[in-house]
């Protein structure tokens, strides 16, 4: 539940209602005046001293005043839904709201919420695709999906028809956790088949929107939803997007917001493949055949993002972690000889290394070549 009581709520949104009013200009008006209910108690002249809000703007949110009433029922309509329905509101200022999704240009700053966020979320990949997959592209995001929640990745996607629920269901299926980022209030559940699988996820995972309960999952929504779904990951998977797809977009955004993206390479002439053959073709993904690819990149990702914040401990090492170390006692190994020494996949052998960085053990040196410290 977010730290700001009814009537700063209130005010936000009131705010956050007045045309041209959106998160960049919100986070001018609170420096200038640090806090919401001083904006809302200033006058035309004072706040066109901050930047990016002009005397038309100035005007509206002046107005805007008079809908306090309408604005404050509304919210508290809202809240008594959320509560009989375990949901909430959380803000950009509360603890729990997501830690990447802060740093995106644009952030939401109101967010209802379904589920509980936890520490692991912030390893989280976005696995985005057409709603008309192929089988090819249904079996890779199964695949996909299912890999990266047993390393303890937590998989996002929008909860659209296709590959979005495809991955949904891996990850649930394989005992991991997902989110899904809505174009809807969370009482308007979309597609209606998806029900059960909304309940799911809010029982392992979060569902998360931006809109207002009552808002309908109208088209113009889910451009908007995309940004987040991006926002939220380290990067993005597109598995299967027409050139027109809402994939491509998310893409564009993950680039824009210095996310990773990764494609799934397709067959020529099948409209489900050519937009993610174009952003291979022009550089924009990086071509990728399987979790281990995604687990090699994420690697540099979290180093800086995450690893920096996990303190060295002194080695506790299980049983995979000790045949690692035993292999490489004599020389400096290349990840699939230490794999085969120690009788471990790929995959499983990269999260004991990274394990094995953290506290401190192994160094990596170029060509996936590890050795001790």
């Amino acid at each position: 539940m977010s730290k700001l009581n009814a009537d700063q709520l209130t005010n936000l949104k009131l705010l956050l209602s007045v045309e041209g009013v959106g998160p960049a200009k919100l986070r001018n008006l609170l420096a200038q005046f640090r806090s919401i209910d001083k904006i809302l108690d200033s006058g035309v002249t004072e706040l066109v001293q901050t930047e990016g809000v002009s005397k038309h703007i100035a005007r509206r949110i002046l107005s805007k005043k008079s809908e306090i009433e309408k604005v404050r029922s509304n919210l508290l309509r809202d809240l008594e839904y959320l509560s009989r329905n375990n949901s909430r509101i959380i803000t950009i200022w509360d603890e729990e709201y997501p830690p990447l999704l802060k740093k995106i240009y644009d952030p939401p700053i109101i967010l209802y919420c379904k589920g509980t966020f936890v520490p692991a979320d912030q390893y989280s990949i976005a696995i985005v695709g057409t709603r008309q997959p192929t089988n090819y592209g249904k079996i890779q995001a199964e695949a996909f999906a299912g890999e990266l929640v047993r390393q303890g990745i937590t998989i996002v996607s929008g909860m659209a028809r296709g590959i979005d629920s495809t991955a949904h269901r891996a990850a649930l299926q394989n005992g991991g956790r997902t989110i899904a980022v809505v174009g809807s209030g969370l009482d308007k559940i979309y597609p209606p088949e998806n029900r059960k699988l909304y309940e799911e996820i809010a029982a392992h995972g979060v569902i998360i929107s931006e809109y207002d309960p009552g808002t309908n999952p109208d088209a113009v929504n889910f451009p908007k939803r995309n940004r987040i779904i991006s926002g939220i990951s380290l990067g993005v998977i597109l598995v299967e997007t027409g050139i027109q797809g809402g994939g491509m977009q998310t893409a564009a955004l993950a680039l824009d917001q210095n996310r990773e993206v990764f494609a799934l390479p397709g067959n020529l002439g099948v409209p489900q493949s050519e937009g993610t053959n174009l952003l291979i073709k022009k550089g924009e993904a990086r071509l990728v055949t399987c979790a281990e690819d995604i687990l090699f990149d994420l690697e540099l990702k979290l180093k800086p993002v995450i690893g920096k914040n996990i303190p060295k401990v002194q080695a506790d090492l299980n049983l995979f972690e000790q045949k690692i170390i035993d292999s490489l006692r004599k020389e400096p190994l290349q990840i699939d000889k230490i794999a085969a020494l120690s009788d471990i996949s790929t995959s499983d052998c990269l999260v004991h290394l990274l394990s094995l960085e953290f506290k401190g053990v192994v160094k990596q040196l170029p060509g996936k070549v590890f050795s001790l410290l």
